[in-house]
């Protein structure tokens, strides 16, 4: 319930370290609508602070862990990280917030948050922080996306 929101298809703008760019993302349930799948592709054309530019593409899948009454969020991406992330109890309605619990191929200690917040029936802020070993998160990247089906 917490994420149904998310089920659809969305555009948006995305800032931070990587500079300014679009993304487009769909979230649809599936395998008998016991997991919602996610599938993300952000585009960052050459910039001052991003020179190459770059295409990044992730994938995943929300499900519930029932016993632990928690969600879960396992993101695969295209750089080979794999990050496995849960329910924060700051969650509260219209606020979902999904902290690693596992990252592949990132040196030891690195984490990562994933925050949700609704800002209307079509409209969401994903906020995405990233944090060195025994540092605070960092905003890495912020982004505003629409409902478009």
């Amino acid at each position: 319930e917490p994420v149904a929101f998310l089920i659809g298809r969305w555009e948006g703008t995305s800032e931070g370290q990587p500079g300014k760019g679009t993304l487009r993302r769909d979230y649809e349930r599936a395998l008998g609508a016991r997991f919602i799948r996610v599938r993300n592709r952000s585009e960052y054309p050459a910039q001052a602070q991003n020179p190459k530019g770059e295409v990044h593409e992730d994938e995943g899948y929300l499900s519930c862990d029932r016993t632990r009454k928690r969600l879960v969020l396992r993101q695969f991406h295209i750089e080979g990280f794999v990050n496995q992330y849960v329910e924060d109890e700051t969650s509260r309605p219209g606020r979902v917030v999904f902290t690693s619990e596992a990252i592949e191929n990132t040196p030891a200690g690195w984490r990562a948050r994933e925050t949700y917040v609704v800002q209307g029936p079509d409209a969401f802020e994903e906020t995405f922080e990233l944090s060195e070993a025994g540092k605070p998160f960092e905003v890495y990247s912020r982004a505003q996306l629409r409902r478009v089906k």
